[in-house]
């Protein structure tokens, strides 16, 4: 009997025909395509909404570094010419304004009123830059014998933003011991206007 030999080839149910090779190999080949353009797409996307909210986190802190008013009030001589009738004085005075804030501002209106003491701006606007200084005129209405009392008069200021928008804001103003008590003073110990 002579011996039969059988030869078999293990690797023979791992190998597909040509053809069948060559699709799975383009297919794995689309397949690392479309997820190197997702990628793509998606570090351009990160890179522009990262862009995008820094923008918009700069516009924001833009736009409420424009609404923000700080200012500082101090009062300036206010014998800048006046008149005493019946114990009461009007002088031509000054304030100055200390813009602290972060932007520029531009004071419309001036205005301050209490039992005695009236204070209005003299009309004119004045920009005043960040962290600095200007000069405002103002008409003063002093009672002799009740303007100066003890806590601050709060000063009415009309500001123009840098956005354009009107804003109130209030400083207290100290009036004894101010150059504008000084100068009443001196003014209500004059004889009276006839």
């Amino acid at each position: 009997m002579a011996a039969e030999h059988v030869v078999i080839d293990l690797d023979e149910n791992g190998h597909e025909p040509a053809e069948r090779s060559g699709i799975t190999q383009a297919i794995v080949a689309n397949r690392r395509k479309m997820l190197l353009q997702l990628v793509v797409v998606f570090v351009i996307g990160a890179v522009l909404g990262g862009v995008g909210v820094g923008e918009l986190r700069d516009s924001r802190t833009q736009r409420e570094r424009s609404t923000v008013v700080a200012l500082v009030a101090l009062t300036e001589s206010g014998y800048l010419g006046g008149s005493n009738s019946r114990g009461t004085v009007q002088l031509n005075g000054q304030l100055t304004l200390v813009n602290t804030g972060p932007a520029p501002i531009t004071i419309r209106a001036i205005q301050a009123e209490r039992p005695g003491v009236q204070v209005r701006g003299m009309g004119q606007a004045r920009l005043i830059r960040a962290g600095g200084t200007g000069q405002i005129l103002v008409d003063l209405q002093l009672e002799c014998s009740t303007a100066f009392q003890p806590e601050p008069l709060s000063v009415r200021f009309s500001v123009e933003t840098e956005d354009k928008r009107l804003r109130e804001v209030r400083y207290p103003v100290a009036l004894v011991g101010s150059a504008w008590q000084e100068d009443a003073l001196r003014m209500c110990e004059l004889p009276l206007d006839s």
